[in-house]
C-alpha cells in the first residue's frame, strides 16, 4: 500500500512538472526572503575566490535551496514506504540539509586548501599599485588598477570607489571591503590604505614608504606561511609513508610467525 502511494505521488509530482504547475525555481525565486536566512555569511567571499566573476553567488545559492527541496521531498516520499515515523522524517530532513550545505562544504574546503595563495592576493595586488599612489590620490590610483585587480576582489574594489565617489570619506567603505573578503590581515591593509589617502601631499612620500614597508612585511608573513604549510604538507606525506610502511613489516613479521608456528 505505502509502496503504491509513493509511485502515485512520483507520477503526480511528474506531471505537475512536466506540465509547469510546479517549478522549484519559482518557488525559491518567491520566497528568496525566507531562503536567504540560510546563507552563510562567508557564502560570497567562498564563491569570489573560487569562481571569481564567472559565477554569481545568488543564483548558486538559490541552485543549492532547489536541490535540497528536491532531496527533501524525495527522501520524504520514500521513507513513508515502511509507515510514517519521526526519526524518518528528521532523516529526511537531515538528508536535505547535508545536500543543501554540500556546496558549501567543497567551497570552504577549496579555501582551505588554496589559503596561501588566496591570502597573498591582497598584499600583492596594494603592492602594486604604490606607482599609482605616487601620482594620483588613493581613490583614483584603486579606480585606475581596477581592470588589473585579481577578478576576486573587483566587484569589492567597484564598492569601494563608488561609496567614496558617493561622498562617504570615512573609513566604512574600506572596512566594508575588509569584510566582504576577510583574507589575512584585510583589516589591518585597508587602515593602511585609508590613513595613507588621509595624508598631507607634503608627507605624501613619507606615508607611502610607510605603507609600502608594511604591505612587504604581510608579503613576508604570507610567505612564511606557504612556505611552512608545504613543510607541514611533506611532513605529513613522510609519517603516512612511514605507517604505512611499519604496518606492512607488522604484517609480513605476523605471517611468518604464523607460518613458523604452522610448521
Amino acid at each position: 500500500m505505502y509502496y503504491e502511494i509513493v509511485i502515485l505521488g512520483v507520477i503526480i509530482y511528474g506531471i505537475m512538472f512536466a506540465t509547469g504547475q510546479i517549478s522549484f525555481s519559482k518557488l525559491v525565486s518567491d520566497n528568496e526572503a525566507i531562503f536567504r536566512k540560510l546563507k552563510e555569511s562567508d557564502w560570497d567571499f567562498y564563491v569570489k575566490a573560487k569562481y571569481g566573476n564567472a559565477v554569481n553567488p545568488d543564483i548558486l545559492f538559490n541552485q543549492r535551496v532547489r536541490n535540497g527541496l528536491i532531496t527533501l521531498i524525495l527522501a520524504f516520499l520514500l521513507s513513508i514506504t515502511g509507515g510514517f515515523s519521526a526519526i524518518k522524517i528528521v532523516l529526511a530532513c537531515a538528508v536535505g540539509y547535508g545536500v543543501f550545505k554540500l556546496t558549501y562544504i567543497n567551497l570552504q574546503s577549496y579555501y582551505k586548501k588554496h589559503i596561501s595563495q588566496i591570502d597573498s592576493l591582497l598584499p600583492h595586488y596594494l603592492k602594486s599599485i604604490e606607482i599609482l599612489i605616487q601620482h594620483y590620490t588613493v581613490p583614483v590610483a584603486i579606480g585606475k588598477s581596477i581592470n588589473d585587480a585579481p577578478e576576486i576582489f573587483k566587484p569589492g574594489l567597484q564598492d569601494l570607489i563608488n561609496a567614496i565617489n558617493s561622498g562617504d570619506d570615512s573609513i566604512n567603505p574600506y572596512m566594508e571591503f575588509a569584510k566582504t573578503y576577510p583574507v589575512r590581515d584585510s583589516m589591518r591593509m585597508m587602515r593602511l590604505l585609508y590613513r595613507l589617502s588621509l595624508g598631507r601631499q607634503e608627507r605624501k612620500q613619507e606615508q607611502l614608504l610607510t605603507f609600502s614597508k608594511s604591505i612587504s612585511s604581510l608579503q613576508q608573513k604570507a610567505r612564511e606561511t606557504r612556505y611552512k604549510n608545504r613543510l607541514d604538507k611533506m611532513e605529513g606525506m613522510t609519517m603516512k609513508m612511514l605507517i604505512t610502511t611499519g604496518i606492512g613489516v607488522m604484517i609480513v613479521l605476523i605471517l611468518a610467525v604464523l607460518q613458523m608456528i604452522n610448521l
